[in-house]
């Protein structure tokens, strides 16, 4: 087996996000802010919270270690980085400071993003935060079922050295042994089935590549079934592969919007490459509802 990176991320202990949503920009009377949901300590790694705002292209991240500031930084926007359906942005604070990927995107009051900083001196730091806008709107149940479908694209950071076309130039000769990396990245699509009678939720994260290793081959993802909270609206359960033979991490997530329109969330999975050592991955899905307006083009079947 080969190493994929000599790095581990920091085990890090977490308060509660507190003043309410850290993605809003303000709070709407008609549409109030949620406390921050609890998310599993695996998923939110060393993130306490992530402010973006999808209309001035804004991304404040709190928590991240050796970022552009002790506790808060403002990344900067990277559109050249974008991946369908989600806006990147990146933090280096010098040439030979580590370099921080992060995500984002906002759908129907539902916010997620994941932020990772590419290794150096051993060690790779990483992070996620999702978050709603307003109150837990549960489909209608009387529909036959009472299942919906969410569909999209979904995009992930991992912890191998990317191709550091973000990273600030340094000069020639520099030893590597102090160089920061830019982490690679993982495009996949996911679907999620949600059934609001039984209050349970489940998927798959497939067709998965990594752009940077072209030659790696990543299985699906499978999205083990996970509670629904009746009340806020969200979920968390296990990451498996193999048929649910073997666990490999944890997916979390929370519905928002009418009647549950859209669904923010993301992961944490590790050992699951084959014929790899020492990866991680965390990631991130903001999708739209099958049957909305902004529904995935696969939710476009014979018998909706």
């Amino acid at each position: 087996m080969s190493r994929f990176i000599v790095a581990v991320a920091a085990a890090i202990t977490l308060s509660a996000c507190s003043g309410g949503n850290p993605f809003a920009g303000g709070e709407d009377p008609e549409n109030p802010i949620e406390p921050a949901p609890t998310i599993p300590e695996d998923i939110a790694g060393d993130v306490d919270s992530i402010t973006y705002d999808a209309v001035n292209q804004t991304l404040v991240v709190r928590g991240q270690t050796l970022d552009d500031t002790p506790y808060e930084a403002t990344y900067r926007r990277r559109p050249a980085l974008d991946r369908p359906g989600y806006e990147a942005y990146s933090s280096q604070e010098s040439s030979l400071g580590r370099h921080h990927t992060a995500y984002a995107r906002e759908r129907d009051g539902a916010s997620a993003g994941i932020v990772m900083a590419g290794g150096q001196f051993g060690h790779v730091f990483y992070g996620s935060h999702y978050e709603r806008d307003g109150a837990f709107d549960a489909p209608p149940t009387a529909a036959p079922g009472g299942i919906v479908q969410y569909a999209g694209r979904y995009v992930g950071l991992l912890n191998g050295p990317g191709d550091g076309g973000d990273l600030l130039p340094v000069t020639p000769g520099t030893d590597p042994e102090v160089l920061p990396s830019q982490a690679a990245e993982v495009l996949g699509t996911i679907f999620i089935a949600a059934d609001f009678v039984d209050n349970t939720t489940d998927g798959i994260v497939y067709d998965r590549v990594a752009p940077d290793y072209p030659t790696l081959v990543l299985a699906d993802l499978e999205l083990a079934p996970a509670d629904i909270d009746p009340t806020a609206g969200t979920f968390d359960g296990p990451v498996e592969q193999d048929s649910g033979n073997r666990t490999v991490g944890e997916w979390g997530g929370i519905f928002a919007g009418d009647d549950s329109s859209a669904v923010a969330g993301s992961l944490y999975v590790e050992n699951h490459i084959e014929d790899t050592d020492g990866e991680f991955e965390v990631g991130l899905f903001v999708l739209a509802q099958c049957g909305t307006p902004n529904a995935d083009p696969i939710c476009n079947q014979p018998n909706p």
